[in-house]
């Protein structure tokens, strides 16, 4: 045990949010295991992140689909290493009205975004609290404190994965081990194409945060043990606004923010 080497598990670590976070910890001196569905992808990012003198190991996974959390942490224990921070980063969404979406997806985006993220959070959260140390942090959104028009079962995921958040940091607040929660806004990352939200008004006349910027927040709120952090002025200001705002008119606020930009019905099927 006390020969094992010590590491940093980051999902959805080959772009993005995740990619910046994992710059982050590179430069800190954390070996990696960085996750991504896409092999080519991780190992370019892997070459970046071992200049920094660290070793990153590279597992391809889609977390999306039905055990694949499972045998990612069995594929890791064989491997004989100490996760000493976990962060749950990757995530996706779909765009369109609720009833024109593609169900097979958004099944897909809740196994992706809380069920994979809750079966990692779990098995790790146990080794850490059994040797009493050790961080997690989970990427929510500010999406999750305001229902979303165009985007209900991701809006819905990211409020549960914050109210997830908040609730296991209660239970385990005797532990040392901490667990935060980072709630970026639109960010300037790969999601958006990925949920054919190109002709959104949130993307094509909004303004985008940098991923690096929103990294820096979440990974410094992480290192601190704070429960929450929200990334951006801007973002801080709607979320106050929105706790004070009944849900009904947060929703048809939000609606007139995704809305696509020719006010057109939207199909992803």
């Amino acid at each position: 045990m006390e020969n094992r080497k010590h590491f940093a598990l980051i999902t959805g670590a080959s772009s993005g949010i995740g990619y910046e976070l994992a710059k982050l910890f590179a430069k800190d001196g954390f070996n990696l295991i960085i996750v991504g569905r896409e092999e080519a992808r991780l190992k370019r990012a892997a070459a970046i992140f071992e200049a920094e003198g660290v070793e990153v190991i590279t597992m391809v996974a889609d977390l999306s689909e039905r055990d694949a959390a499972f045998d990612l942490y069995e594929n890791i224990r064989t491997k004989n290493v100490q996760v000493d921070v976990l962060v749950n980063d990757a995530g996706q969404g779909v765009y369109g009205t609720f009833l024109d979406t593609d169900l097979s997806k958004e099944l897909k985006i809740i196994q992706l975004n809380i069920t994979s993220l809750v079966t990692l959070t779990k098995l790790y959260l146990k080794e850490m609290v059994k040797r009493g140390a050790g961080k997690i942090l989970n990427v929510a959104s500010i999406a999750g404190k305001l229902p979303g028009p165009y985007q209900a079962v991701y809006h819905g995921t990211k409020a549960f994965v914050h109210s997830f958040n908040e609730a296991v940091r209660a239970e385990i607040k005797d532990s040392p081990v901490t667990i935060t929660s980072l709630l970026p806004g639109p960010t300037d990352t790969d999601f958006f194409r990925k949920a054919d939200m190109m002709d959104s008004k949130i993307v094509q006349e909004g303004e985008l945060a940098d991923p690096a910027e929103v990294a820096k927040d979440g990974y410094a709120a992480m290192m601190n043990g704070k429960d929450m952090v929200v990334s951006g002025f801007k973002n801080k200001l709607q979320v106050a606004m929105g706790n004070i705002t009944p849900d009904s008119k947060l929703a048809e606020q939000m609606g007139k923010m995704q809305e696509p930009v020719d006010d057109k019905p939207h199909n992803t099927q």
